[in-house]
């Protein structure tokens, strides 16, 4: 009988510590609700303790939460229409104005889609495209100035305002008011920006326009560079054979009187020596095989035939 009451008490005894203590995780935070009304927050993860059966426990994360923002079409200050995907980072610093107000993390998620959408569209609907794609550290190509037309009025763009100074400014907005929730904002980051379909078509083709304008440019360079480097070729080419014209006209014309110079030696030596030489090679060259010579008997091309001496 005592055993059974001993056992009866043990049970009671794990039951209402049970009920008195609970445990805190590393990385989480809790509240405790009386009759659904908070009366108190553990901050630090270990072993703590509340009132069995009155009190319960409501654990929320300490680590670094995510936000992704559903993309939107915005119009940019220039009437460009973007599309404009962000996320943020943000963490419960407050439990207890947390649970009051949002309750839950898709309570908070929620509110920071209203938040935060709405100060990005604000942010990028008063800035031009031009900002919201260049960063703080862009610099145009050296010994050019980029002046944007905007509304007919000529705009410098190493005046405009940056990328990250935009965000910046966007993180400062939206952190005034998500602190009433009992939520900090770590940062807030662009994660892309593109056109709509319309527009990124009509970029394409202006795009494609651009670097053909560009090739056509390069081509009829290379085409006056190849017209060039023709006719210099052309010149020399004139110029050496007109050179190699010449000299070879010299060394002829020397060769041919030093030639003539040399019959006429050999021929004052012995003129009837260098007349019967001169008929036997007429005799080779005039008589060809398979042709004909008629003449008389009596010519002048035979008398070294008729009489020898």
């Amino acid at each position: 009988m005592i055993k059974q009451f001993l056992f009866v008490g043990i049970i009671l005894l794990a039951l209402l510590a049970k009920g008195t203590l609970f445990i805190v995780e590393e990385g989480q935070q809790a509240i405790v609700t009386q009759f659904g009304k908070p009366v108190g927050e553990v901050k630090y993860a270990g072993l703590h303790f509340k009132t069995p059966l009155v009190q319960e426990v409501r654990t929320f994360d300490r680590k670094i939460l995510k936000w992704d923002g559903d993309p939107n079409q915005i119009p940019t200050k220039d009437k460009r229409y973007i599309w404009v995907d962000t996320t943020a980072r943000w963490r419960i610093v407050d439990p207890l104005l947390f649970y009051t107000t949002v309750a839950t993390q898709e309570g908070a998620q929620s509110r920071l889609d209203d938040i935060l959408d709405s100060v990005v569209r604000d942010a990028v609907s008063s800035h031009l495209l031009v900002e919201l794609v260049r960063g703080k550290d862009y610099q145009p190509p050296a010994g050019t100035v980029e002046v944007l037309d905007f509304e007919g009025q000529k705009i410098v763009t190493e005046n405009l305002t940056g990328r990250e100074e935009i965000f910046n400014n966007i993180f400062a907005e939206a952190s005034k008011s998500i602190p009433a929730y009992g939520i900090k904002l770590v940062d807030i980051q662009l994660k892309r920006i593109n056109y709509i379909e319309q527009v990124r078509l009509r970029v394409y083709d202006r795009m494609i326009s651009e670097r053909k304008k560009v090739a056509s440019q390069f081509r009829s360079e290379g085409e006056g560079e190849k017209a060039n480097i023709l006719g210099q070729m052309q010149k020399e080419l004139k110029r050496i054979e007109s050179d190699a014209y010449r000299e070879s006209a010299q060394i002829r014309g020397k060769a041919d009187a030093k030639a003539a110079a040399i019959y006429a030696e050999a021929y004052n030596r012995d003129p009837d020596f260098y007349a019967f030489m001169r008929t036997l090679e007429s005799y080779r060259t005039a008589i060809k095989e398979n042709s004909k010579l008629v003449i008389s008997t009596d010519s002048e091309f035979y008398r070294y035939l008729q009489k020898p001496r």
